[in-house]
């Protein structure tokens, strides 16, 4: 497995680069560091081309002992255009991006390039909160539950990806009540708790026996809200789903996805409609 990571040298490449070494650790899965620039005009160098391969070999050798990394200085009409040419030539299983530089300590705010990632990718895309500094393998990994068309598709990704890495696997399930009508607000928390329980019964019959999970169901005012009231562990990461308006094995972040991104302070990996595992 090899882990594409959009790489700059700014906070931004950072926290794509010490998320990516965390899931390396996880996973002994090699990293690819890949740089993008311009076209030049005029069809000279590129500017910027040493300053870039000489940040590149920096980040390089930044990373720990024992895990493979490549590194790539691509010229692409566009930063995620040259991402996905890299991701296609080699194969690539996820790739690895940082927030945008304006979002608050420890928050997302997705910028242009991990827009256009999110909606082009073929593969899963995990992005880095800013000011991400946690660098050794997870210990946990968190999914995103819900009753809507496709659920049962990442739920499968979620088991076969937690088993794999040995890792506790939490569901949650996230609940915005609605504060003028308290009795459909019980309901839906009532709906919420039953299903999350039957996903569990679920993930638990699918998971090697004595393999660690549980479930959780936080509801709030808001997605945002409820996000703020769960504990999260320093080591951890969600996976999500894409939208079911996603085109086949496409990624495109629903309403809910992007209330989450907004507010998690954790990595989030978001996984393809109907993407299934080349590896075995």
């Amino acid at each position: 497995m090899r882990y594409v990571v959009g790489y700059t040298d700014n906070d931004r490449g950072q926290d794509a680069l010490e998320l990516a070494t965390s899931l390396a650790l996880t996973q002994s899965a090699g990293i690819d560091l890949v740089t993008v620039l311009d076209w030049p005009q005029d069809g000279s160098m590129a500017p910027g081309s040493t300053r870039a391969r000489e940040a590149l070999e920096r980040a390089k050798a930044s990373v720990p002992e024992g895990i493979e990394v490549s590194t790539h200085l691509r010229l692409a009409d566009s930063f995620a255009q040259g991402l996905l040419e890299v991701v296609g030539e080699i194969d690539a299983g996820l790739i690895v991006i940082g927030g945008s530089s304006n979002g608050l300590l420890r928050r997302f705010t997705v910028g242009s390039v991990a827009n256009a990632v999110l909606h082009s990718s073929e593969v899963p895309v995990a992005l880095a909160p800013r000011g991400y500094r946690h660098r050794s393998a997870f210990t946990r990994m968190t999914c995103a539950v819900g009753a809507r068309t496709g659920a049962e598709g990442l739920l499968d990704v979620a088991v076969e990806s937690a088993a794999r890495r040995g890792l506790p696997l939490r569901l949650v399930s996230l609940v915005a009540l609605d504060e003028h009508d308290p009795d459909s607000s019980g309901e839906a928390i009532n709906k919420a708790h039953q299903h999350a329980n039957s996903v569990l019964a679920q993930a638990v019959r699918q998971l090697p026996d004595g393999h660690e999970a549980s479930v959780i169901v936080a509801h709030g005012p808001t997605i945002e809200q409820s996000i703020d009231d769960i504990e999260w562990d320093a080591g951890e990461f969600v996976l999500v789903g894409s939208s079911r308006l996603a085109q086949h094995r496409r990624l495109f972040l629903g309403a809910t996805a992007n209330k989450m991104l907004r507010a998690l302070p954790v990595p989030m990996v978001v996984v393809p409609r109907d993407w299934v595992r080349a590896e075995p």
